[in-house]
């Protein structure tokens, strides 16, 4: 029988041999309850697994991926533990960002992902100690910069880039031309830098303008 102390533990990981071997460290664990194992966001969503859990997740997957696969685990309630091969500045950070608990690289073994697993449950944070570095100089970054300041027409352009709307789905939405929204991209992205949509998305997340579908 499983005790009542016992922390809940999701997994979305589409590779097969990896997925099995971290639901069986979980399955050894004695605090641990394993449940929904899924290879996407949307299976996993079937599961309904009862929020609150701790939910291990690659980011690389299938349909929803990277910060948008975050926030959208997050937004069901859960506390997300990234575990991914893919762990360079720009991963951790929009991963952190866009609301994860901790971000481990798939070089972790089995004891450093259940130990990341219990801080979070605790309601801490736990980053690998080799990818800490990008979050703490993103903070004292982001301390010492300028004040990001975009029009309130700008923020919501930028709110419906992040969830993945076209030119012209927000030129509707805003009832406004495909010209008028370009124009208004062009100024976000000669204010911020960002070029790309996914360097937008990952800004809309920064600035708190991007959330869960």
């Amino acid at each position: 029988m499983v005790s009542t102390q016992a922390i809940r533990v999701g997994v979305i990981e589409d590779h097969p041999l990896y997925r099995a071997a971290v639901a069986r460290v979980l399955e050894e664990a004695e605090d641990i309850e394993l449940g929904a194992v899924a290879d996407s966001v949307a299976r996993f969503a079937v599961c309904r697994q009862p929020a609150g859990s701790v939910v291990v997740l690659d980011l690389k997957l299938r349909g929803i991926a990277d910060a948008a696969a975050v926030m959208e685990v997050v937004g069901m309630g859960h506390k997300v533990l990234v575990v991914s091969a893919h762990a360079g500045q720009s991963e951790v950070l929009g991963a952190i960002s866009a609301g994860a608990r901790g971000y481990l690289s798939k070089d972790a073994d089995g004891e450093e992902i259940l130990r990341a697993i219990r801080e979070i449950a605790s309601g801490n944070s736990y980053v690998s100690p080799t990818l800490a570095s990008f979050v703490l100089n993103s903070t004292r970054d982001r301390n010492a910069g300028p004040k990001l300041v975009l029009s309130e027409r700008e923020r919501q352009v930028l709110s419906l880039v992040a969830a993945g709307e076209r030119d012209q789905d927000i030129a509707e939405a805003m009832s406004i031309s495909v010209r008028t929204v370009r124009s208004y991209l062009d100024r976000i992205r000669d204010k911020t830098g960002r070029r790309r949509r996914p360097e937008l998305t990952r800004l809309a997340i920064e600035e708190g303008i991007a959330h869960p579908s």
